[in-house]
C-alpha cells in the first residue's frame, strides 16, 4: 500500500502508545515461545528413535505436532474471535506447555501412546507462535501493519536461535525428572510456553483485538478506517478476494518451502556432505526466513502487498532453479538456493498476513485468520510428506523446479487482482 499524503496519522482511532505496548508484550512472549518451539523440535526425532527403537518412524513427531498445530490454529482463531486475542493466545501457549510436559511424562513412563498424544497437544505452541503475528497488527494502522508483523517475526527468531543452542545444556533436566536426557529440552519447552502464556495474560491489556473492535464502532474509528482504506466493507471471508489471495499465497509458499527444505538434507547426505555442511545450509535458510523481516515490512507498507507477493513467487522460482542446477559438490550454491527459498517465504508470509488483515472485517478477523493458518499448517505438512515421494520418483532437481513453478502461480493471481483493485 503506497504511502500517500492522505494516509491516516496517529489518532485516537490508531492509538500509538497502546499499539507499541501491545507489540512489546507480544514480542517478549514470542522470544519465549520461539525457544519453546525450537528446543522441542530439535530433539523430537531423536527422542522418538530412542523410545521406538527404530529410525523408520523418526519423522513421526514432526508430523504429529504439525497436525496438532493445524487443529490448534482453528481453535485459537475461534477462541480469539469469541474471547479476544489475549485469551486465545494464552490458551494456545498453555496447551503447548501441557504438551511439552506430557512428552516428558511419556518419556519417563516409556509410554508410546502418551508420547503421541502429547506431541499432538504440543503442536498448539507452534500454531500460537504463528498466530501471534496477527496480534502485532491488531491496533496498527494499515500503512504500518507490515512493520508491526515483522517485529513479531524477528522476536520469534531470537528464541528460535537460542532454543537449539540450549539443547545440550537442558539435557540434565530430563534426568532430574526421571526421564531420558533427550526429554530435557521438552522441560525447557514446557517452561518457555508457560512463561509466554503468563506474560500475555498479565501484560496484554487491554486486549488489542477487542480494543480494535471497539474503536471500529466509534465515529472516529470508522472515519479513520475509511480514510486508510477507501474500499467498501469487506465481504464475508469465504468470498473475500483479499483473504483468498493473501491466504492462498501463504499456503503456496509454505508448501513449496517445506517440500524443498525437507529434502535438502537428504539430497546433501546422498552426495556425501557431512552434518556440518548440512547444518550450515539449513542455518542460512532459517536466517533468511526471518532476518529480512524488518526490510520486508517496510516494503509491504511502502510499495504494497501485491508487488511483494509477486516478488515472493519470482524469488521462490529462482530458488528452485538454483537448487536444481546446483553442482552436487557445491555447498555455497545450495546455500544460495536455500537463502532464496527462505527469502521468498518471508516475502509471502508478511505480504499475505498484511493482506488478510486488511481484507478481513474486524468483527470476524480472528476467526478468518485462524482458518487461514489451518490451511498454512496443512500445506506445510503436505509439502513435507509429499516431498519424499517426489524425490523418490523423479529426484531432487525435479522437486525443486516443480516447487518453483508452482510458487510462480502467485504472480498471475496477484496481477489479476490488481486489475480489479489497486493498492
Amino acid at each position: 500500500m503506497a504511502a500517500t499524503a492522505s494516509e491516516p496519522r496517529d489518532t485516537d482511532a490508531f492509538p500509538t502508545a497502546l499499539q507499541r505496548r501491545s507489540l512489546i508484550t507480544v514480542a517478549a512472549a514470542q522470544v519465549l515461545g520461539g525457544a519453546g518451539l525450537a528446543a522441542g523440535v530439535t530433539v523430537g526425532a531423536l527422542l522418538a528413535q530412542e523410545m521406538l527403537q527404530t529410525s523408520s518412524l523418526a519423522g513421526l513427531p514432526a508430523a504429529l505436532f504439525t497436525l496438532g498445530s493445524a487443529g490448534a490454529a482453528f481453535l485459537v482463531g475461534r477462541i480469539s474471535h469469541r474471547r479476544g486475542r489475549r485469551t486465545g493466545l494464552v490458551w494456545g501457549y498453555a496447551a503447548g506447555a501441557a504438551g511439552g510436559a506430557g512428552v516428558v511424562a511419556a518419556a519417563a513412563l516409556d509410554s508410546i501412546g502418551l508420547f503421541f498424544a502429547a506431541l499432538l497437544v504440543y503442536g498448539a505452541g507452534t500454531a500460537t507462535n504463528l498466530q501471534a503475528r496477527y496480534a502485532g497488527a491488531d491496533l496498527a494502522p494499515p500503512h504500518r501493519r507490515g512493520r508491526a508483523i515483522s517485529t513479531v517475526l524477528v522476536a520469534t527468531t531470537l528464541g528460535a536461535v537460542a532454543g537449539p543452542n540450549l539443547t545440550e545444556a537442558t539435557q540434565p533436566l530430563g534426568r532430574v525428572v526421571g526421564a531420558p536426557a533427550l526429554a530435557g529440552p521438552f522441560v525447557l519447552a514446557a517452561a518457555a510456553y508457560g512463561l509466554a502464556a503468563l506474560v500475555l495474560w498479565v501484560f496484554l491489556r487491554p486486549d488489542p483485538l477487542l480494543h480494535a473492535r471497539n474503536i471500529a464502532l466509534t465515529p472516529a474509528g470508522a472515519g479513520a478506517a475509511e480514510a486508510a482504506s477507501p474500499a467498501p466493507e469487506p465481504a464475508p471471508a469465504r468470498f473475500n478476494p483479499g483473504v483468498v489471495l493473501g491466504g492462498g499465497a501463504m499456503v503456496l509458499t509454505q508448501l513449496v518451502m517445506l517440500a524443498i527444505m525437507t529434502m535438502t538434507p537428504i539430497h546433501m547426505q546422498a552426495h556425501g556432505h557431512d552434518l556440518g555442511a548440512t547444518g550450515l545450509v539449513i542455518a542460512v535458510h532459517i536466517a533468511f526466513m526471518y532476518l529480512p523481516s524488518p526490510l520486508t515490512g517496510v516494503l509491504v507498507d511502502r510499495i504494497g502487498r501485491k508487488p511483494v507477493l509477486v516478488a515472493s513467487g519470482v524469488t521462490l522460482l529462482a530458488a528452485g532453479l538454483v537448487a536444481a542446477a546446483a553442482p552436487v559438490a557445491s555447498v555455497a550454491v545450495l546455500a544460495t538456493a536455500l537463502a532464496l527459498l527462505g527469502l521468498g517465504w518471508n516475502f509471502g508470509l508478511l505480504a499475505g498476513t498484511a493482506m488478510v488483515t486488511d481484507a478481513a472485517a474486524v468483527a470476524t478477523r480472528a476467526r478468518t485468520q485462524g482458518a487461514v493458518d489451518v490451511g498454512v499448517a496443512l500445506a506445510g505438512a503436505s509439502g513435507g510428506m509429499l516431498s519424499g515421494v517426489v524425490v523418490a520418483a523423479a529426484g531432487f532437481p525435479a522437486l525443486s523446479v516443480g516447487g518453483g513453478v508452482l510458487a510462480l502461480a502467485i504472480v498471475p493471481l496477484a496481477a489479476r487482482r490488481a486489475r480489479h483493485r489497486s493498492d
